[in-house]
């Protein structure tokens, strides 16, 4: 599978029939693989829960567009804000494993994500 304009344009347009306005793609190569590895399209507008994931990191790599990936503390406070743009440099970040986070989508934007545990089925 190669990873191209042309994909990005499909996810981006699932994306946009999607109520949630985001759109994910399982890039595992089995069941058995007990990572994650996914590329999530992500329009304006669509609502990510502040979340957490107790057993890994989550990477995230910025392939196209421009979002805001924003870090919580425990008590609910905004602890940081970390602007992705790879026009700029600014190419993806490592969530802290348990970090309470979640993402601004400035303009459609797709995120190659990896975690250590496998994919369950309910991506953001």
């Amino acid at each position: 599978m190669e990873i191209n304009k042309e994909l990005l344009d499909k996810f981006f347009e699932r994306a946009g029939e999607n109520p949630r306005l985001r759109q994910s793609f399982d890039l595992r190569t089995s069941e058995a693989d007990t990572s994650q590895r996914m590329l999530i399209a992500l329009l304006p507008g669509t609502v990510v829960p502040i979340h957490r994931h107790l057993q890994s990191n989550e990477n995230v790599l910025l392939l196209c567009g421009k979002l805001i990936e924003i870090i919580y503390g425990e008590n609910g406070n905004e602890i940081e804000r970390i602007h992705l743009d790879p026009t700029v440099g600014n190419y993806g970040c490592v969530v802290p494993k348990g970090a309470w986070h979640t993402v601004e989508v400035i303009e459609p934007s797709v995120i190659f994500e990896a975690k250590d545990v496998a994919y369950k089925g309910k991506a953001y």
